[in-house]
């Protein structure tokens, strides 16, 4: 099974003090640890079969140094941007190692595409119409796959984006229709596979298993009516780290038996196709801490609050404001400081705010924690992915987190 990186140490970090990080680099920071990064890639190229390739989908954090040093450890990258695309192509990657997903693509997204020869998954007929005039204005062929919006959505995904109506993708009911009729784009569009995505942080291995015998089962399908022979097929991801006290880590054996099967049935019927997963809060979720100082600690009728130098301006998600219907706390702890070394520090129960001026700015709601001074340092874990570029950053105009790779 791979390393778990769910059990942290409070005090330390990549094998460095925490206390000594933040005196470094100041508050608040994310910390991301390339060797944990390293371990989770490694453990998963042991237990997957070796026609599966792994896919790093830099949305879930697109900090340059980390996605250079994972760029050299995975087979590819997916990007959702013209801005993804460009960090990509700042990192080296090859940009027949980039995939671009996402609705709502602008024209000169596109048109940058095409030019960087990366592979475009098309959401809808309007898109592949205008990825057509694109690619004939700047005269050569724009690599194509489809995005699907499987009728199957997955169960225990916290995002579901398959299944029912969704912006993502085309419905899979159209589809064999508009790989019949291909012949319109064939003279600007080149047909190279599929992309079946049906939802994220799923923590239910036999449901991400499902999902992927049933998106294989609906490439096979389509791909009777597609012009050409499927040359990519991206199955997805949804990889679920654990977040919250009630969860238990992902297990991996029925997602590895799952594509077991699948890569051996594609050998014969899908021959000439290159299987992988997206993956991306799996990969790094678990290898990032972000650190924020207590500046101020004070009593409001009875109950305490530890009010630190960053909030959901720089944490959107710990703060419960990034898609969790019921607000939970993060895995977090305080770290110690040189001022603060007993070990024997009474515990008391509180709530962690940030510096921002409106109540949602919660980073932990009644927490028990030593007894903290300002000074301290409050750190939360699971915090590498879907952080800082996933935060309003700019919000009340406070500084920017600092980020560092380790």
């Amino acid at each position: 099974m791979p390393t778990l990186f769910f059990v942290q140490d409070n005090q330390f970090f990549a094998n460095r003090p925490i206390a000594q990080l933040a005196a470094e680099h100041g508050t608040p920071l994310y910390a991301y640890d390339s060797q944990r990064i390293r371990q989770r890639i490694q453990d998963l190229r042991i237990l997957l079969p070796a026609a599966i390739g792994i896919h790093y989908a830099i949305k879930a954090n697109p900090y340059p140094p980390l996605v250079r040093a994972i760029s050299a450890l995975v087979d590819g990258v997916d990007i959702a941007s013209a801005g993804e695309l460009d960090l990509a192509l700042q990192a080296g990657i090859n940009p027949h190692r980039i995939s671009f997903a996402g609705p709502g693509k602008r024209d000169s997204e596109l048109e940058e595409a095409v030019a960087a020869g990366v592979l475009i998954n098309a959401e809808s007929i309007n898109e592949l119409t205008r990825l057509a005039a694109i690619a004939q204005k700047l005269g050569r062929k724009a690599r194509v796959a489809l995005r699907i919006n499987p009728a199957f959505e997955p169960k225990g995904a916290g995002m579901r984006m398959g299944g029912g109506p969704r912006p993502f993708g085309m419905d899979e009911e159209i589809v064999p229709d508009l790989l019949n009729d291909w012949g319109r784009f064939s003279s600007h569009l080149t047909f190279e596979g599929l992309h079946i995505f049906a939802g994220s942080q799923n923590l239910n291995g036999e449901s991400i298993a499902a999902a992927q015998r049933a998106s294989y089962q609906l490439a096979l399908h389509l791909a009777e009516h597609a012009p050409a022979p499927i040359k990519t097929l991206n199955l997805g991801g949804g990889f679920g780290i654990p977040y919250f006290a009630h969860e238990s880590p992902l297990e991996l054996s029925p997602i590895v038996t799952a594509l077991t099967e699948i890569a051996q049935d594609a050998a014969q019927r899908m021959p000439e196709a290159a299987l992988h997963l997206e993956l991306g809060r799996y990969l790094v979720g678990e290898a990032g801490i972000y650190v924020t100082r207590i500046v101020d600690k004070k009593v409001s009728r009875g109950h305490t609050y530890l009010v630190t130098d960053g909030g959901l301006n720089h944490h959107l998600a710990a703060s419960g404001n990034f898609g969790q219907v019921i607000r939970r706390n993060y895995p977090a702890a305080l770290a110690q400081t040189s001022a603060t070394q007993s070990a024997h520090r009474r515990t008391e129960t509180v709530s962690v705010v940030g510096p921002l001026c409106t109540p949602l700015d919660l980073l932990a709601d009644k927490i028990n924690l030593p007894m903290a001074e300002p000074g301290d340092l409050f750190v939360i874990f699971q915090s590498g992915a879907y952080g800082a570029s996933a935060s309003p950053q700019g919000f009340l105009s406070h500084p920017a987190a600092t980020e560092v790779l380790l």
